[in-house]
């Protein structure tokens, strides 16, 4: 199922805010919004991730719903 989340704001909030895990925040990701804080973003390497699965729409919200641009 497709998400009811704006694929347009996951990916500027990655892009810009993916350290600080306001992406997962918005897509109801709590727990591991707080981990990426915490570790700031994986070291960089976990925001690089889900900025790509998000690119390619492959990334999720807290149901498990795609979120695309279509």
């Amino acid at each position: 199922m497709k998400s009811q989340k704006d694929w347009l704001v996951t990916l500027l909030l990655a892009l810009f805010l993916g350290s600080f895990g306001a992406h997962r925040f918005y897509t109801g990701k709590i727990g591991t919004a707080i981990l990426m804080i915490v570790t700031c973003g994986g070291c960089g390497i976990w925001t690089i991730i889900d900025f790509i699965m998000i690119c390619c729409g492959k990334f999720t919200d807290k149901e498990g719903n795609v979120i695309t641009n279509k």
